[in-house]
């Protein structure tokens, strides 16, 4: 059954099918010659699996091949996130954390072992995904993503995936990806429950659901209050199907939709979220034009060491 499509302006033919999808992603030239690229016989054998769907096919393929994603966080979210791009094909992984792997990630952060405690998680989470597929590129950032960089950073990929666990870090990925005309895939995750949604620039953004951060110290983060080792997986991997829908151009994404996960009684809820017109940056009349200091603005004071080590960490 040919998939729903959320967006159109780009069309391609699957195995016989004309399918609408949407548009090609900035960075991305659909008429680019490895496009035309067959696929080589490693390739083929790979992705076998995804070659064989109408929907995806060797044209959605190469669609993912060529394509650049940015994981922010190597941590609960981010490792599931990367780990499942990386297997479908995504050409090129970019990845930002400024952290080391602690013993206590391990219970969740599947993209680190027992031996890399210690090591720089965007190291151990290069590795780990060459080991899995060596054809991906993968783009080491290691440094706190912040108002001075995320511009320099961002632009250059086609999809952004948020995996940080602090506010600060959420609102500057969202202010950075709307200001670049990026999609952003959102998730969060605090003891049994789990969000995500996708925010396409025009459709809405994080600061319309939230438009101001809550007071210091009154929503707490994995490490004050836990979060049960099996969950950054089930959300992550929504995350990855996400990405690899707005990659291929297919299906209908969570725009629009906040998926909310309660791990404990496993329910499923949507909650629908709409652009706000007053939206300080997407509404009529935006006020936020550029990146401000996002530290003083979710009211934890100047950026420090410690605080830096952590700005692009994942629970």
């Amino acid at each position: 059954m040919a998939a729903q499509c959320l967006l159109t302006g780009w069309a391609g033919t699957l195995r016989g099918k004309t399918l609408r999808a949407g548009p090609v992603p900035a960075g991305i030239d659909e008429d680019d010659m490895a496009f035309e690229t067959p696929l080589t016989p490693d390739q083929a054998r790979r992705y076998s699996r995804h070659l064989i769907m109408p929907n995806v096919g060797s044209a959605g393929q190469r669609r993912m091949l060529n394509s650049r994603v940015l994981v922010v966080g190597a941590g609960g979210l981010g490792s599931p996130v990367a780990l499942y791009l990386t297997l479908a094909g995504v050409g090129t992984i970019g990845i930002v954390d400024f952290d080391t792997v602690d013993v206590s990630n391990l219970q969740r952060q599947i993209l680190h072992q027992d031996k890399d405690v210690g090591r720089r998680k965007v190291v151990s989470a290069s590795e780990t995904l060459k080991a899995y597929n060596p054809g991906v590129k993968v783009e080491l950032h290691e440094e706190p993503i912040n108002s001075e960089n995320a511009l320099e950073i961002v632009p250059s990929y086609d999809v952004i995936v948020n995996g940080a666990d602090n506010f600060a870090t959420r609102y500057l990925v969202n202010d950075a990806a709307y200001l670049s005309g990026k999609p952003l895939v959102d998730g969060s995750i605090l003891v049994f429950d789990g969000q995500a949604t996708t925010y396409i620039p025009g459709q809405g953004c994080y600061r319309c659901l939230f438009p101001d951060p809550p007071p210091p110290g009154e929503v707490p983060n994995c490490a004050e209050a836990g979060v049960i080792g099996a969950l950054p997986g089930l959300v992550g991997s929504i995350q990855a199907i996400e990405t690899v829908k707005i990659v291929m151009g297919i299906g209908e994404t969570l725009t629009s939709r906040l998926l909310l996960i309660d791990a404990l009684t496993m329910e499923f809820r949507e909650v629908r979220v709409r652009r706000d017109p007053g939206c300080r940056l997407c509404g009529d009349s935006p006020e936020v034009t550029e990146l401000i200091d996002y530290e003083i603005f979710c009211g934890v004071g100047p950026p420090t060491a410690e605080a830096a080590m952590v700005g692009a960490s994942s629970g």
